[in-house]
């Protein structure tokens, strides 16, 4: 059979465009046989030495041999050649991690770096085992949402973060409102408690069971819990939970308490209390939501404080905030801020993990709590790496 000429040109065009990456597809990496090109509009962007992506933009040249190019932006961007994680575990840690949340599991870019076990062999659910989400009515349980990020967290071969059994956040109304007396209150927590923890026995590596207990000040925070339980309601929690799974690391968990002051000192006497009466306490989570430039220079000295106490410590969702717009300057800035926090906990040796509270500025809680501010994770809103990704790798490294 003949063809004329208009039709070779089009099987041309369409046998070439066969052999480009879609949008969103993969287009290099070690050990990738297939496209490298990408289709027009995208542009091949190296997000690490396994897997380069075809990004939104316009590339200014092909990648080949397997490689890829850089992002189309300005900014400066990683260099680093070792996975988070990979580097975490070559440093003796445990884990390092990120947060997550159900919305974002239907981004299939999103989704294929969560999956990628050298950055991430952890997994925090952000929202989805909260009481809100797992008990909305009285004794009606819903797990759906904690399941789907345990299943992907299980087929992946990563370890999950419990979050949380009792805080005084994101309460139904049915909790918050309530007028309680201490015994039907006491009976709430150890149900609630008991039920979340022992439906996912065995597939949590830790629990934060208790979530920010306390002001600024040190003073205990007013709330259902506290109101109704006074203090009791934290070792009611944690022995429930402890019967409910054995095996899993309780942790209360809580911000600013990462410098020395009146805060930390709080936790450390509670953990002490907890101790002397026998409660079962495995750790404690520094949650490390920083800004930039602002790191407490006591952070490290504060790490051996708690973990000279017998206990873990994790840093449990450390992001590192800026004022925008993103100056190169900045950038800097978060990079040598990102080693620091890293350096610190790789230098103390009941520092087990590390959880970064989502990975990519796309999906940052930080723009619509902090007005004007943003660009705290590693990956940018394209899901290229910056900066700071280096200097995570530098810290495991130092």
């Amino acid at each position: 059979m003949r063809f004329s000429a208009s039709f070779s040109v089009l099987f041309a065009f369409v046998s070439y465009a066969a052999a480009q990456s879609a949008e969103w597809g993969q287009c290099g990496g070690i050990g990738w046989t297939g496209a490298t090109t990408c289709v027009s509009g995208t542009v091949c962007t190296e997000l690490n030495s396994y897997y380069s992506q075809c990004l939104p933009g316009t590339a200014t040249t092909a990648p080949s041999g397997g490689s890829s190019t850089t992002s189309a932006a300005s900014a400066p961007s990683s260099t680093a050649t070792v996975g988070l994680a990979v580097a975490a575990k070559a440093a003796g840690k445990t884990y390092f991690g990120s947060a997550t949340d159900n919305p974002e599991l239907t981004d299939t870019a999103y989704v294929t770096i969560l999956n990628q076990t050298s950055e991430f062999m952890q997994l925090t659910p952000g929202n989805s085992m909260k009481w809100d989400a797992t008990e909305p009515e009285q004794g009606v349980f819903d797990f759906s949402g904690g399941d789907q990020v345990v299943n992907l967290a299980k087929a992946n071969g990563q370890l999950v973060r419990g979050h949380n059994c009792v805080w005084y956040n994101q309460l139904p109304s049915w909790v918050s409102g309530g007028s309680f007396t201490a015994a039907e209150l006491t009976s709430i927590v150890q149900t609630h408690c008991s039920t979340i923890v022992s439906h996912w026995a065995g597939d949590i590596y830790s629990w934060d069971v208790i979530n920010e207990p306390f002001n600024d000040d040190g003073t205990w925070r007013s709330d259902v819990f506290y109101n109704t339980l006074g203090t009791d309601y934290v070792p009611l929690a944690l022995q429930a939970a402890r019967a409910a799974d054995p095996n899993a690391k309780l942790y209360i968990n809580d911000y600013n308490i990462e410098g020395s002051g009146a805060k930390a000192t709080a936790m450390l006497n509670l953990i002490k209390s907890l101790q002397s009466q026998g409660v079962p306490i495995d750790g404690v989570g520094f949650q490390c939501h920083f800004i930039v430039g602002e790191l407490p220079s006591t952070l490290q000295t504060n790490i051996e404080a708690f973990t000279a106490l017998g206990i873990e410590l994790a840093i449990t969702e450390l992001d590192i905030r800026m004022t925008l717009p993103a100056t190169d300057a900045l950038l800097e800035q978060q990079k040598q801020d990102y080693q620091t926090v890293i350096g610190a906990c790789n230098a103390v040796e009941g520092c087990i993990g590390v959880t970064i509270w989502d990975y990519t500025d796309k999906y940052s809680w930080v723009p619509s709590t902090f007005s004007g501010q943003g660009a705290a994770c590693p990956w940018d809103e394209n899901f290229v790496r910056k900066p700071a990704y280096d200097g995570i790798v530098a810290g495991f490294q130092s």
